[in-house]
Parts: structure tokens; C-alpha cells; sequence
């Protein structure tokens, strides 16, 4: 049976900390699945209860209290130590095989390559535990893990997801994967063995849309590589990219675990270089939840796959 602090821990300080998180009423109340004023009248009964003002108003947003941080600091303290209860707990459960749920959130590749495999190694050892998987981007697998919707979240590391010293969550290395330049069959480089980057910097090029990972990611690997991309076009699933790309309207970049479709007609191309663009890629739970027998069983199986069934993906150094 999986437990969550919601039953043992005051509701309304999750509240706060996705106020906290996000910056605005409205937005933790959507994160929440409330209502805007049901999280202001809940702020208004904590506070009252608590004889302290937690938030004041300012513009359309609001401020934390120096009041409302240290009430956060003891509600992070109180859910991590609830979290390595339930790890402990565990011990005392007269069973001898996993049970209950684990759910996987992932961002698409992962989705589509990693989290599957890791799901088909729990069923293959442990029948009695029921996975589920679900797709989402890193900023949103965090809400979903500090709501206690998800177990395991495997995110691309960006600046859209909290930072490693978040006292809400435990972040984790798994794998970097090595991104490719793809161009159609009549660009210039299409018959070559490898690119460098800056060799792009005239073309035109295919992205995400702006705030999505995949943006963020290519835009910083160009610059990176000294030039601002030109981006014509913005695609948020591969194949719509790929098949811009292959009937010349610009060229992206595509990380090496992406399967295209067959009828892609576009060319694959590693990138030379000394520094080879890359995305990081970690696990993140609770704090605290990582020696939860189902949690440390799928985050397990996560690092297996990556070693022994993804041989082109390195650990991070």
C-alpha cells in the first residue's frame, strides 16, 4: 500500500510551497487542482491559525514572509522525514515481494526508450508491484512529484526545473546523451561522417517552441558554439521536425536515442568537435523517498538499463 504525506502532513503547507515554487496564487492553485481563492482562503486559515502572516500582496503577485520561508524550511524537514519513515516502515511489512504502485514520469524520449524497458525489468522481477508511466516535460514531472502524483521523474536537466539544492527533491544523474545535426538529403554536409556546429551557423533552423526543454537545449548548444540560430521553423514532436527538415526548410538538432520514422528522408550526422553537445539526463524523487523499497527497486532498474541495454549513453561526469 503506497502512503502519502497529504494524510500526515497539513495539506495547506503543500500549498504554500507550490506558492513558493511558482510564484503566484494562480499558478500553484492550477498545480494544486484548486481554485486561485480556495489557495487564498487557505493561505488566510493557516495564517490565522498560525498568527502569522505568511504572504502580502505585491502587484499581481505575492511575497513570502520571512515567516512564510521558515514555515517552509519545517514543512520541507517534516515531509522528507515522513518520506524515510515510510522507507523504514517497510521493514516491518510481513511480505516477501513488492506490492502496491510506481509511477514513472518522463520526458518524450525517455517515455519512448528508457522508462519502457525499465518498466518490463520490474514486471520480469517483481509481478506483484504494478508500474505506470506518463508522459511529461521536466518543469511539470517536478509538480507532479511535489504533489505526490509520481514516484520517479526522469527529466532532461535545464533551467526550467529546480535547482539541485531544492530542499523538496533529490536529483540524480543517470545518463548524457549526445545530440546529432540532422539535415535533408541535399544539404551540403549530408554525405559527411561528422559536422561541427558553428558550420550551421547560416542555416536556417528547426526548434522547439520557446520554453519547451528541447528549445532551451539547442539554443544553448549553438551558443555555445558562438552564433545565435536562425530559427524559421518550431516543431514539438520529432517527426513534424524531421520532415521539415528533409525537404530543406532548415536543419535541428536530435538527440541519439530519438527514433525516426522511416519514411524521414533526412541524414543523421555526429557532431566533431571537442566539446559535443549533449543533454543530461537525472532521476528525481522526494526527498527522502529513495530507500522506498518500490522507489529504490525502479530507480535501480533505470541505472540498469542504461548500463547494459543503452551502451551509447555515458554516465555523467
Amino acid at each position: 500500500m503506497t502512503l502519502y504525506a497529504a494524510y500526515m502532513i497539513d495539506r495547506r503547507l503543500k500549498v504554500l510551497q507550490a506558492i513558493a515554487r511558482h510564484g503566484t496564487v494562480t499558478a500553484a492553485a492550477e498545480v494544486c487542482r484548486l481554485t486561485p481563492s480556495a489557495v487564498s482562503h487557505q493561505m488566510q486559515a493557516l495564517a490565522r491559525e498560525l498568527d502569522v502572516v505568511l504572504l502580502e500582496p505585491t502587484g499581481r503577485t505575492v511575497r513570502l514572509t520571512a515567516g512564510a520561508h521558515t514555515l517552509l524550511e519545517h514543512a520541507a524537514a517534516l515531509t522528507a522525514q515522513w518520506e524515510r519513515a515510510q522507507a523504514d516502515l517497510a521493514a516491518h511489512q510481513d511480505r516477501t515481494e513488492l506490492t502496491g504502485t510506481l509511477r514513472l514520469s518522463g520526458f518524450s524520449t525517455a517515455a519512448a526508450v528508457v522508462a519502457p524497458r525499465a518498466l518490463a525489468l520490474l514486471r520480469e522481477r517483481h509481478p506483484g508491484l504494478r508500474v505506470q508511466l506518463r508522459e511529461s516535460e521536466p518543469a511539470r514531472a517536478f509538480d507532479l512529484l511535489a504533489a505526490g502524483d509520481t514516484d520517479i521523474a526522469v527529466v532532461v536537466a535545464t533551467p526550467s526545473i529546480p535547482p539541485r539544492t531544492d530542499e523538496a527533491f533529490e536529483q540524480h544523474p543517470l545518463y548524457q546523451e549526445p545530440l546529432d545535426v540532422l539535415v535533408g538529403p541535399d544539404h551540403p554536409a549530408a554525405t559527411r561522417s561528422s559536422v561541427s556546429l558553428d558550420e550551421l551557423a547560416g542555416d536556417p533552423w528547426v526548434l522547439g517552441s520557446p520554453g519547451r526543454a528541447y528549445h532551451q537545449l539547442v539554443t544553448l548548444a549553438c551558443t555555445g558554439a558562438g552564433f545565435d540560430p536562425a530559427v524559421e521553423h518550431h516543431a514539438d514532436t520529432w517527426d513534424t521536425g524531421a520532415a521539415l527538415v528533409a525537404r530543406g526548410f532548415g536543419v535541428a538538432l536530435i538527440p541519439r536515442l530519438v527514433d525516426l520514422p522511416a519514411s524521414a528522408e533526412t541524414r543523421r550526422i555526429p557532431i566533431a568537435g571537442a566539446s559535443v553537445p549533449t543533454r543530461h539526463v537525472i532521476t528525481a524523487v522526494r526527498r527522502g523517498a529513495a530507500e522506498q523499497p518500490g522507489i529504490a527497486a525502479g530507480l535501480s532498474a533505470l541505472r540498469e538499463v542504461r548500463r547494459y541495454e543503452l551502451p551509447e549513453l555515458t554516465e555523467i561526469v
